[in-house]
């Protein structure tokens, strides 16, 4: 696989959580995390551990209205060993925006990437 092929899967790893949320789904969203994924770092909110706390986040923020997700100037620059990808980008929503300081993305056994790391800041509202 060359590097284009592989980064089209990280990327629709990325626009599938970005449809999830877009269309409010909580479910959707944390079913972009792999499932050995024990850490989600939300500053300032605080840090999430697993499916259940990771999905328990995005639904409150689904529930306090925040919806359009858009990710801009985004890199995507290889992990070290050869594991995935990470991304960095700032990200926009309808209330909010910020930036993602580290999405660790890895491709699973069943060929879809999927964040194992995430870690993004809320620095200001709109």
């Amino acid at each position: 696989m060359n590097n284009s092929e592989e980064l089209s899967i990280y990327n629709a790893g990325i626009k599938a959580w970005q449809d999830a949320f877009n269309n409010q789904d909580a479910a959707g969203c944390a079913a972009q995390y792999a499932d050995h994924t024990t850490l989600m770092v939300a500053r300032p909110f605080g840090e999430f551990t697993g499916h259940e706390e990771i999905q328990a986040f995005w639904q409150q923020i689904i529930d306090q209205g925040f919806t359009d997700v858009e990710y801009t100037n985004v890199t995507w620059k290889p992990a070290e060993g050869d594991e995935g990808y990470i991304l960095c980008a700032d990200w926009t929503m309808n209330k909010a925006f910020g930036v993602v300081h580290h999405e660790h993305w890895k491709i699973q056994e069943d060929g879809k990437a999927r964040l194992v790391f995430d870690e993004f800041e809320v620095q200001g509202e709109r």
